[in-house]
């Protein structure tokens, strides 16, 4: 598995990704949050025993934190898509702005449980969204606009503004949730300290709450008990580092923070009714008896070569 670059607030706000290769899964840490667009190929989303497709023409949203993905080129075409990276001090400079200079009023009474339990969703883009997209797809090829703060900051007013406006969704309701920086401070201390050794106590210092609200906030914004909470995130880590890497048991562990091998174990088969070797082994199995079939239907003229 392959982690990609955090996000800062010293990269830009617009950003470009290709690839070429299909490198697996990956683990991809947001410090900010993200508007995205599929400009070709196919992305993965994973979470927990969920896998979410995403294809050329759909819009996406990021939430801080851990973010597990799959980028697929297409055929012998790069995966590529368009990132919009921002703070909730960005999207309420955006919405005062279109409030008092063109009078904007944003009501959104969306909500399901994509918006509530999830840091990611997705839907194919309307009609006027793709259109900027495939817009800022065609700026961003030149080096001038790249390097324009200015430039960038009408482009991000652009997109805020279409979803803003539009009916109410899930991408909006994720958007306007973003607006409370003091949330994103909460939330981003949570997402910090995943893989780190550290006692709920000390996790609601950091929070400057005490034990008790610290608790009571953190069901409020991720739906369970702190402990229980980690222990999941941890999990589907390890989860799947076993099925894209060869690290050894004890080793993914170790590296999900588990204080032994025993333990990781006990956790892992209470989780998903097996234990990690076992999921390890049928995952493998599985994928390669795809593959075998896959390779037989081809063979067969079964499948269809794109030209």
């Amino acid at each position: 598995m392959k982690n990609s670059m955090n996000s800062s607030v010293q990269q830009p706000m617009i950003v470009k990704y290709a690839e070429s290769l299909h490198t697996g899964i990956q683990t991809q840490v947001l410090s900010r949050y993200a508007i995205g667009y599929i400009l070709r190929g196919t992305k993965h989303i994973y979470d927990g025993d969920k896998r979410q497709t995403l294809t050329r023409g759909d819009v996406f949203y990021l939430g801080i934190g851990h973010h597990y993905i799959e980028n697929c080129p297409e055929g012998s075409q790069p995966f590529e898509q368009v990132l919009f990276y921002y703070t909730p001090e960005d999207l309420q400079r955006v919405l005062m702005h279109l409030n008092i200079t063109y009078g904007l009023n944003i009501t959104n009474d969306h909500s399901c449980e994509n918006c509530q339990n999830r840091t990611h969703v997705a839907m194919p883009a309307w009609n006027s969204l793709r259109n900027f997209f495939i817009n800022t797809n065609n700026y961003l090829r030149d080096e001038e606009f790249r390097h324009d703060e200015t430039a960038e900051s009408i482009k991000m007013t652009e997109l805020i503004y279409l979803i803003a406006s539009h009916d109410d969704c899930c991408i909006k309701s994720k958007l306007l949730s973003n607006v409370d920086a003091a949330k994103e401070n909460f939330e981003q201390i949570v997402y910090d300290h995943i893989f780190k050794d550290i006692s709920i106590e000390e996790l609601a210092k950091l929070t400057n709450r005490s034990l008790t609200s610290f608790k009571k906030e953190f069901r409020r914004h991720f739906q369970m008990p702190p402990h229980k909470w980690y222990i999941r995130q941890r999990l589907m880590h390890s989860r799947l580092l076993l099925i894209s890497t060869s690290k050894s048991i004890s080793e993914i562990g170790n590296e999900c923070t588990f204080p032994n091998t025993s333990h990781f174990i006990k956790l892992f088969k209470k989780e998903y009714q097996m234990t990690p070797a076992t999921y390890r082994h049928r995952h493998l199995t599985t994928a390669a008896e795809s593959e075998e079939a896959f390779a037989a239907a081809a063979e067969n003229g079964e499948i269809r070569q794109a030209l």
